[in-house]
């Protein structure tokens, strides 16, 4: 008798393929050009929304699904040996439409069929009512990152173009998207969801997978492949062919989506007894000119869209630099131990802007962050673009800046004790580690260059030790202009020598600073 996993693909196959020879010969040469052409031709039909999950699973709670679990003696490849396995998402709450999974091996595209005894359910009436055809709402890779025979999530796919991966030693916080349209934009978010996925069988001693997955949206289609290497970090080759319907008014590339409640540069709400709360504390580009600039994240009072130009530029991300338990208290959520997310683009992406989109939030549920690369070009329908760029998810410093980098930026009021005399303007204290600064001597003669940006006036600033620390600090007094933000651009240099990366900050006219 068939393993009951094989029995699945053997009887998903003959769904979609049939019996006929020829087709199994086609089906053992597929990779990214099939892909591509699907999504081109897709691109060509009036778009169609996923088929909606029935009621009752959408209208779950929290509680109820998260007890629909799915039993890992079923992931996919168990039985063979890999390193590799799959563990399938069931539809119901925020994933209200199935996917198409397929499996590519050597002999072929097997559909993988849904079975509903994959998952134990938290009551009889609810295992009875699952349709037999239902489908999975994505799936979620294992690798034993911890050690031999220890099956670690580390990588999933679930929920319209999101995919949310961790490196070894990391929870799960940020998450990745395909692609972000218009984000942040009065028109309204379009979300388009990957409808297919190949998932291609890897060799039991494999150290890296590969995947495909076909993106459809109101107005853009797309071909994805992946090449999946777990460790510390996790890396993720990521090729991308696009085909737009439509007109896209902000197309965001490579995009990131995190949480960012409050932090050291912000006051924390009342009531609230951890000292900082968020998944990423800042944004961190490696612009073509050799720059690289942090901006810390905040949660603003209104929507906030920033744009950096960039011409080729090199790298961007969301981290998580604040990495030590003292500065979240939080047993539960383990923030300090979040996944920082580095983009390296594969190429020469030309002039465009990594944009920021801050979105006002109360609590910690929503995601209210994201990071992307926009073309400076405008993106209309019926174009075909091409894009290749890795995704390196693990600590902080999985950017390898070679520059002393920003520990931590606390804002105050200006006309406080430690803060200045002067009402109406905002202290700024910025710490930088790293880089040259460490080999310096305590007396060097460390220079902050700090310009004020939107009419800000910067009234003083000065650099010092601390030896507590053994950091360099950076206090900068500075007023806004009547309505306009405090933006401000600041390094730290040593004659001619720039020691430090580029620190920028824009705090709004109307922000949480002194209640």
């Amino acid at each position: 008798m068939l393993p009951h996993k094989a029995l699945r693909i053997m009887i998903g196959l003959a769904l979609v393929l049939g019996a006929a020879s020829p087709a199994l010969a086609v089906a053992a040469g597929f990779g990214f050009d099939q892909v591509v052409a699907k999504a081109k031709a897709l691109a060509k039909q009036p778009y169609q929304a996923p088929h909606a999950v029935p009621k009752f699973l959408r209208e779950l709670n929290y509680s109820t699904y998260q007890q629909i679990r799915f039993k890992p003696k079923r992931a996919l490849w168990r039985s063979s040996g890999s390193d590799f396995q799959v563990m399938l998402v069931p539809p119901g709450l925020f994933y209200k439409h199935a996917v198409k999974i397929n499996v590519v091996d050597a002999q072929g595209v097997h559909a993988l069929a849904f079975d509903k005894s994959d998952f134990d359910y938290p009551r009889k009436a609810l295992a009875k009512k699952i349709p037999a055809n239902l489908g999975y709402a994505g799936f979620k890779l294992t690798y034993p990152l911890d050690g031999a025979g220890i099956a670690n999530q580390f990588l999933v796919f679930a929920g319209a173009s999101y995919f949310r991966g961790v490196g070894k030693g990391n929870t799960f916080g940020l998450s990745e998207r395909g692609i972000a349209v218009d984000t942040g934009l009065p028109i309204g978010e379009q979300f388009p969801n990957f409808t297919e996925y190949w998932l291609v069988r890897p060799r039991p001693d494999a150290k890296a997978m590969t995947l495909y997955a076909l993106l459809n949206g109101k107005s853009v289609t797309g071909a994805y492949r992946f090449i999946i290497r777990p460790g510390a970090p996790t890396r993720i080759q990521v090729k991308v062919e696009l085909f737009t319907r439509h007109s896209i008014a902000q197309l965001g590339v490579a995009p990131l989506t995190s949480m960012f409640l409050y932090g050291a540069n912000t006051p924390r709400p009342a009531g609230e007894w951890r000292p900082q709360v968020h998944d990423s504390d800042g944004l961190l580009i490696h612009n073509g000119t050799g720059e690289w600039l942090w901006r810390p994240l905040i949660n603003p009072r209104a929507l906030k869209l920033d744009y950096f130009d960039t011409n080729n530029v090199r790298g961007f991300g969301l981290l998580q630099r604040v990495t030590a338990f003292g500065q979240y208290e939080d047993a539960y959520a383990l923030y300090q131990s979040r996944p920082s997310a580095w983009v390296t683009p594969d190429g020469n992406w030309g002039k465009g802007h990594v944009v920021l989109v801050e979105i006002p939030t109360p609590n910690e549920t929503n995601d209210n962050i994201v990071a992307f690369w926009m073309p400076g070009h405008a993106v209309k329908g019926g174009e075909h673009l091409k894009f290749a760029y890795g995704i390196a998810i693990g600590g902080p410093r999985v950017p390898h800046e070679p520059m002393a980098h920003t520990v931590q930026t606390f804002v105050g009021n200006g006309d406080i004790i430690g803060g200045g005399d002067v009402k109406g303007a905002y202290r700024f204290v910025v710490d930088f580690s790293g880089g040259s600064l460490g080999k310096l001597p305590v007396d060097a003669k460390v220079k902050g260059i700090v310009t004020g940006l939107d009419g800000t006036d910067v009234l003083e600033h000065t650099v010092q030790y601390l030896p507590q620390t053994k950091q360099w600090r950076l206090s900068i007094l500075a007023r806004p202009a009547s309505g306009k933000p405090t933006a401000l651009r600041a390094f730290l240099r040593q004659g001619k020598n720039t020691l430090s990366e580029t620190w920028t900050y824009s705090l709004p006219s109307k922000n949480k600073i002194g209640g």
